[in-house]
């Protein structure tokens, strides 16, 4: 059985910048193993669903919580790939920050968190399926406020 983790592919639009200019989402570097950087997210407990999980994680990882957050509709990411010889499964929705200036709460899983642009945000992730899972979500931004 696969191990299964949700969580929020989270960003914030700048008003100084026009679009898509303007768009930084939030990585959390861990604390742990190779200090490598992701969204927020987490193992699913028994009994959870999964998108109770995501709301958990990221309150629990960001001290982001339900009321700072707007969930963007029709966006769910699936990423599957092995961690250390298991399968493992990661759902992510996307959500904005209501309040760009919102600050980030870490909790001791992680040392540090950045607000990147795509480009940098891509550098940071490293591994291909999240950086493939940034750029649909940035798109995604992209074609929604053409419409």
């Amino acid at each position: 059985m696969a191990l299964r983790a949700c969580g929020f592919v989270i960003f914030r639009r700048l008003t100084q910048h026009p679009p898509p200019d303007n768009i930084e989402f939030l990585l959390l570097q861990t604390s742990y193993g190779e200090h490598h950087w992701t969204p927020p997210k987490g193992h699913v407990d028994p009994g959870e669903d999964d998108f109770t999980t995501a709301l958990r994680e990221t309150q629990e990882e960001a001290g982001l919580g339900k009321d700072h957050l707007r969930m963007v509709d029709g966006f769910l990411q699936r990423l599957c790939y092995q961690v250390r010889g298991k399968d493992k499964e990661v759902l992510y929705w996307l959500a904005e920050l209501r309040d760009p200036n919102t600050q980030v709460i870490l909790s001791e899983e992680h040392q540090d968190y950045r607000w990147a642009k795509l480009e940098e945000a891509c550098k940071l992730a490293k591994h291909q399926d999240l950086q493939d899972t940034l750029t649909a979500a940035q798109r995604y931004l992209e074609t929604q406020c053409k419409q």
